[in-house]
């Protein structure tokens, strides 16, 4: 295939490493967050239904604020460019409040609530320029390969963050001016590495000067209306398959800490080993997950990762089951379903790295945010209504109907992304209506 035989532009993996520091940045901040925000709402909530529907906030904040901020900086004109503006206020301000935010967690719940309101606003304003950055930059046939870098930066980040930094949540010092660092480090550390990510990121990317590149736009409204009613409808699966697959990873996410540590008997500290082999994984993925779609084509990738995340999640429904069934010792059960996350990992990857460049080989340069918008609309959607129906289904069938929910909406998904037929990479960068 024509496809096949391109070569990868000189200086293609510095450039996209550097672009990925706007990851690394979201990449600290998440699992630190999904892990340990629900063990801190346990403390004064009884309902896990509750806590998921808290822990939905920052999904509600990113479903209205991704889409308004990333469109605005399509329409933003500076000699730093259209993204950089909005980086450099949010990204130090999200690292000040995730700062506070276990000093929250541990005074009171309205405290910790404000804390959730506040990071989310400036985090969630910061994660759409972030994203925006890569699509404005690198050639459409190579956004695969480029996606599977900065996913790499990204799943860096969250090994970071679970293995290295969540450990030291059983940590217990006395530092000068913090005082107690106990269920504190692990954040107080992220938020440093974050505010040293961010000049670097402006240092090294470099937009171009947007203040006299000012092309006639189409409106936003006009630009969803072209989406939504274009006679090929491939965006519109796309959108639809990713709102599944995203219902079924943000439905077992938030509760995944609460199930090892209930389970398998961890604490809090090596609860956090759990994700922590999802984001290994992730990142030694990533990158090769792009060269295989740049080969087979994105979808195929996509439709094979999925039958496979659904065959894992249906594992770990079991688990519990076969091990005991075997009476296996505790290492060999934590062994064995860190093995399994492992493995859900890698398909994950193949999944997130080719899904977003499919919308973008769909995409122009003067609307690439607002298929970025369209993207985390639909993402945050299932994150949104995922939680708190999973919550309601843990609150009668116990946490491991995580995984059998999984199961069967990655199902789901499979189905309806078969029916896409653009969004493949072409030496043009235009789509391919293959």
């Amino acid at each position: 295939m024509d496809q096949q035989s391109r070569q990868v532009p000189p200086r293609f993996y510095r450039t996209t490493f550097m672009i990925g520091l706007g990851f690394f940045t979201m990449g600290l901040m998440d699992p630190l967050y999904d892990n340990y925000v629900p063990v801190f709402l346990n403390q004064y909530l009884d309902s896990r239904a509750l806590i998921g529907v808290i822990m939905t906030f920052d999904n509600i904040l990113a479903l209205s604020l991704i889409p308004i901020v990333t469109a605005l900086s399509d329409r933003t004109r500076t000699r730093i460019g259209r993204r950089m503006p909005y980086i450099l206020v949010t990204l130090p301000l999200s690292a000040a409040v995730f700062f506070w935010l276990p000093s929250a967690g541990m005074t009171s719940l309205a405290a910790l609530v404000g804390a959730i309101v506040l990071l989310n606003l400036f985090k969630q304003a910061a994660r759409g320029p972030v994203v925006a950055l890569m699509p404005d930059t690198i050639p459409g046939e190579f956004r695969s390969e480029a996606n599977g870098v900065i996913n790499t930066m990204g799943g860096i980040a969250a090994i970071v963050g679970t293995i290295a930094l969540a450990p030291l949540m059983d940590l217990r010092l006395e530092l000068p001016l913090l005082g107690d660092t106990s269920r504190r480090l692990p954040f107080m550390i992220a938020s440093l590495l974050i505010l040293l990510a961010t000049p670097a990121l402006f240092a090294t990317v470099k937009e171009r000067n947007t203040r006299e590149d000012a092309p006639t736009r189409e409106p936003v409204l006009r630009s969803l209306k072209l989406v939504f009613t274009s006679g090929d409808k491939s965006a519109v699966y796309v959108l639809l398959a990713l709102l599944l697959w995203f219902c079924a990873y943000w439905g077992m996410r938030p509760f995944m800490t609460l199930y090892t540590i209930e389970h398998l008997g961890l604490s809090e500290g090596l609860a956090g080993f759990s994700t922590g082999m999802v984001a290994i994984a992730y990142a030694l993925f990533a990158i090769p997950s792009g060269m295989v779609a740049h080969r087979i084509g994105r979808k195929r990738t996509i439709r094979i990762s999925l039958v496979a995340l659904a065959l894992l999640s249906a594992l770990m429904f079991t688990h519990e089951l076969w091990t005991l069934s075997i009476g296996s010792s505790r290492t060999f059960a934590v062994g064995t379903f860190w093995a399994l996350l492992f493995g859900f990992g890698i398909f994950w990857a193949a999944v997130i790295t080719n899904s977003f460049p499919m919308l973008w080989q769909m995409a122009e340069y003067d609307n690439m945010g607002i298929y970025t918008g369209l993207y985390y609309t639909f993402s945050q959607t299932a994150a949104i209504v995922a939680p708190p129906v999973t919550g309601v289904v843990v609150d009668l069938f116990g946490l491991r109907a995580i995984f059998g929910v999984a199961a069967l909406v990655m199902l789901a998904a499979f189905m309806v992304i078969k029916h896409a037929s653009g969004g493949e990479p072409t030496a043009s960068g235009q789509q391919a209506n293959a």
